[in-house]
């Protein structure tokens, strides 16, 4: 856990100017990241480098974390907890589309719950439906930007090579691999692509009795991470790409890649992180 959480740091950004809007290609998009657990308390550079790369190519950002989306819950099968958070958070951040922000997700499975899980859960809750349809995963949203306005100019090479990780909960978006879409916007990039299960399943892979079972299901996406020789291993879902370098490891490697983002490779190659 971090102490400076990613909505303590995003306050201190706001205070320096590092994330206010650059005279970029998207100048006029307002989009707000919802923090996520693993992000805000664990992992928060997540969530600065989307900010700093959202900033350098014009798009104002707010950070909002009113509450967990439930997928621990879901994963248990505690329904009736993962709808009392939906309607909590949904509400809370519709009051910031009705503003004119985009809703950005910064893990895949939070976007899969604010996309598709809810939904189902409370298919007559407007709040949860407008959700749904505002909702974008960073990775989708940034190359929305490159689509529609283009992107910022001054992307260089990543030397080392990426493995770009498929997360099961983004390939169950059906909004195609804009992880790697993404990436491959960045020149001269030695980019490979693996698709299959990671074996971390949420709390699956961090359970005792479970464990065993999730390193099982996660051996063949690790030899084909670790085939590739890059440097770098990214995941729309961090833990699953810290669980594929853990199993690296244990198989003797010798430098096993380094666990990343898709959006730190992004802000890497703008120059924007180290």
């Amino acid at each position: 856990f971090h102490g400076a959480t990613f909505t303590k740091r995003a306050k201190e950004q706001d205070k320096t100017g590092a994330a206010a809007p650059k005279d970029a290609p998207a100048k006029g998009r307002k989009a707000v990241l919802f923090a996520t657990c693993f992000v805000n308390y664990n992992n928060p550079g997540v969530g600065e480098a989307a900010r700093l790369v959202l900033a350098h190519n014009g798009v104002e950002t707010e950070v909002a974390y009113p509450g967990c989306c439930g997928m621990p819950f879901l994963e248990q099968g505690n329904i009736e907890k993962v709808a009392a958070q939906a309607e909590k958070v949904a509400k809370d951040m519709c009051a910031w589309i009705d503003k004119g922000y985009d809703i950005i997700t910064l893990t895949a499975s939070c976007g899969l719950m604010f996309k598709f899980e809810w939904p189902l859960i409370l298919p007559d809750n407007e709040d949860v439906k407008k959700l749904s349809a505002a909702t974008r995963d960073i990775d989708e949203y940034v190359v929305d930007i490159a689509k529609k306005e283009g992107l910022a100019p001054g992307l260089n090479p990543v030397e080392g090579g990426v493995t770009a990780h498929l997360a099961c909960h983004a390939r169950a978006q059906n909004m195609g691999a804009k992880s790697a879409e993404m990436m491959r916007l960045i020149p001269d990039l030695k980019l490979d692509v693996v698709e299959r299960c990671s074996g971390h399943g949420g709390t699956f892979g961090v359970m005792k009795e479970t464990f065993d079972v999730a390193m099982k299901v996660g051996k063949t996406a690790s030899r084909n991470v670790a085939k590739t020789g890059n440097r770098y291993v990214t995941s729309d879902c961090p833990l699953a790409a810290k669980h594929l370098v853990h199993e690296i490891d244990t198989m003797g490697e010798p430098q096993p890649p380094a666990p990343h983002h898709p959006i730190e490779i992004m802000a890497r190659a703008w120059g924007l992180i180290r």
